[in-house]
């Protein structure tokens, strides 16, 4: 099921488009809403446990370990 989020913060993220390309980094900006398929895990940091999640777009594209705290549901 696709969700559609907006990002509360900046960042800089790498998209992965195909096995076989290179990833590319993309700048997420503030605001920008994006329809999304989510896969939300928890991986333990040095200040303890966060939630991320992995985000597989409408594109077929795929950026990995986005923290839930830089995004909301809009829908």
């Amino acid at each position: 099921m696709y969700h559609t989020i907006e990002f509360s913060d900046e960042f800089m993220c790498e998209l992965e488009i195909s096995p076989k390309q290179w990833l590319e980094r993309l700048l997420i900006r503030i605001g920008t809403r994006l329809r999304a398929q989510i896969k939300p895990y928890v991986v333990e940091t040095g200040k303890g446990p966060i939630e991320v999640a992995d985000l597989f777009f409408a594109d077929g594209s795929t950026t990995r370990m986005v923290p839930f705290a830089s995004f909301s549901f809009v829908d």
